[in-house]
């Protein structure tokens, strides 16, 4: 087996220890970096996504892949800078106002990383203010919101109304979701998207991004 399919194999096993050491093994071999993020670090990924969709795995073992992934990343993205690898595109993520959820978000924030999104994640309890001053900061592509609670979920709203008023809600795909959201809510408030899972939500952003 190559060095590049074992850092997805144990990747998918959560094993940040041996990731991290295959993926410097696989820069010592002049592997191009790029490769080893899209085949081994995010191919890996892509793989416990589905499975996760398919409730092969679960919350826990998506977790452990996606420390693995953060692992193997610390050593590559210096070199993924030298040679100008270009993010898919920029997300900020949050958990809307009065809402201390994360859970949720952080999944799909890793599920994001791991189609090759460059995430910002400004946290839980976010104001309107925040996910706009973030998003025009880092020249966001895409805008996450996540709620867990009915009555936080106006909030949602609230962000994109404010969006409208600055004259910049066409800038932004605006995505919802969270458990109690659901479509109808995501076409009343006039988000972009709503997707029901983290890894959903991670090849719906991608799509949009490239057709934008």
């Amino acid at each position: 087996m190559s060095t590049i399919q074992d850092i997805s194999t144990f990747l998918q096993k959560g094993r940040a220890k041996n990731v991290k050491a295959l993926v410097q093994q696989a820069l010592d071999e002049n592997e191009d970096p790029k490769v080893i993020l899209n085949e081994g670090l995010l191919g890996g990924m892509v793989i416990i996504g589905e499975k996760f969709k398919n409730n092969e795995v679960f919350v826990p073992e998506v977790l452990v892949a996606a420390r693995a992934l953060n692992a193997g990343l610390t050593i590559l993205e210096p070199k993924l800078v030298e040679v100008g690898n270009e993010p898919v595109g920029k997300v900020v993520i949050g958990t809307v106002k009065g809402d201390l959820h994360d859970i949720g978000k952080n999944l799909v924030a890793m599920m994001l990383k791991g189609v090759g999104f460059e995430v910002t994640d400004v946290g839980v309890d976010v104001p309107p203010e925040t996910f706009l001053e973030k998003a025009e900061e880092v020249n966001a592509d895409v805008i996450c919101m996540s709620a867990l609670l009915t009555t936080t979920m106006p909030n949602m709203g609230a962000t994109i109304e404010l969006l409208q008023e600055k004259g910049v809600r066409d800038n932004y795909i605006v995505m919802v979701g969270g458990a109690p959201v659901n479509e109808k809510f995501a076409e009343q408030i006039g988000a972009d998207y709503y997707t029901p899972d983290a890894a959903t939500c991670a090849e719906v952003a991608k799509k949009a991004v490239q057709e934008k």
